[in-house]
């Protein structure tokens, strides 16, 4: 399997650019907000959203150099994104991700994780109101609105076993697509590109985003602890139920009444487990990320041939190659 970084040619320089500019924007003036964001942004990560701002960004200016907004949206973008997993890692009550001590659990703190997140949306607001274009501020304020509908979705949803597909791909929109989707668009209209062509970028970033979080779900079931930094079924034991479960949900009847029952006996979440893996959920949500891979390569037939469009093409056949 590729690894994410090596997918980012194009963009390497802009990349460490940004990882530069990231702890300068939050500024020293809080020491504590300082060090959790130059503790967040020093653990690096395989920056995907702000690589795709960029790619999308060189791939619509061919014929000249991105701008020190594209640039600045990039870092808008990084900055949203690492807000929404300290809080979401809060709601969790998650110590570690991907390996790493999360905020709270390393600072020892909610109030200064929260406080943390806060202060990221706050920068990233007023980082983005500097930029100076009205469509580009509602586009990302949308995200940030887009972000707490979909955890609010996703806690008024545990264990709900009625819950439809639509309405899972609706919350996977919101928690995961809409960023991407929408910053991807943000790039297309500093770049000045046809209206067709930046609606064609968001929905990109959308079924982008969508197989992205697909893939995240499958993985919580056919990973490693080690490979996840979070145990295997953790999602389900927490009552998300995703797609490879939704579509068990059909073939195994008595995954309901463990699921209904929250796992409350001994044995109940490795019988859960069980079931899903002989049923043909995972498949059938494979099946589905596929779909959406598909969809989001299609959108990209409107830019002309670049190596840049070439990146973009390569992150969504990795976001599949991650499953194999």
């Amino acid at each position: 399997m590729t690894p994410a970084t090596s997918l980012f040619t194009p963009v390497e320089a802009d990349l460490r650019q940004l990882a530069d500019n990231l702890k300068q924007l939050v500024g020293n003036r809080h020491p504590i907000l300082f060090a959790a964001a130059e503790y967040l942004f020093g653990a690096g990560g395989k920056r995907i959203r702000p690589a795709i701002v960029l790619l999308v960004s060189r791939a619509t200016m061919l014929d000249r150099e991105i701008t020190p907004r594209h640039r600045r949206l990039a870092e808008i973008t990084e900055m949203i994104h690492t807000a929404s997993l300290v809080h979401d890692d809060v709601v969790d009550e998650s110590d570690m991700r991907r390996g790493v001590a999360t905020v709270h659990s390393f600072f020892k703190s909610n109030r200064i994780a929260i406080l943390a997140g806060d202060f990221l949306f706050a920068q990233s607001s007023w980082y983005l109101a500097n930029l100076d274009n009205l469509e580009v501020v509602k586009l990302l304020s949308e995200v940030i609105m887009d972000l707490a509908t979909g955890e609010i979705q996703q806690g008024l949803n545990r264990f709900r076993v009625s819950l439809s597909i639509e309405t899972y791909l609706q919350k996977s929109y919101y928690k995961t697509a809409s960023l991407i989707a929408n910053s991807s668009k943000a790039a297309g209209l500093l770049s000045e590109v046809s209206r067709e062509t930046v609606e064609h970028l968001y929905s990109y970033g959308r079924h982008l985003g969508i197989a992205f979080q697909i893939v995240d779900d499958i993985l919580d079931f056919t990973s490693t602890t080690d490979t996840l930094g979070k145990p295997v079924g953790s999602d389900l034991k927490s009552g998300h139920l995703t797609a490879p479960v939704l579509f068990a949900l059909g073939e195994k009847p008595y995954l309901e009444v463990l699921i209904e029952r929250q796992f409350a006996q001994e044995g109940d979440l490795e019988q859960a487990l069980a079931l899903i893996q002989d049923s043909q959920g995972i498949q059938q949500a494979r099946e589905l990320a596929a779909d959406h891979t598909k969809l989001a390569i299609e959108h990209l037939a409107v830019l002309p041939p670049s190596e840049s469009k070439q990146a973009l093409i390569n992150i969504a056949d990795y976001a599949l190659s991650r499953l194999y």
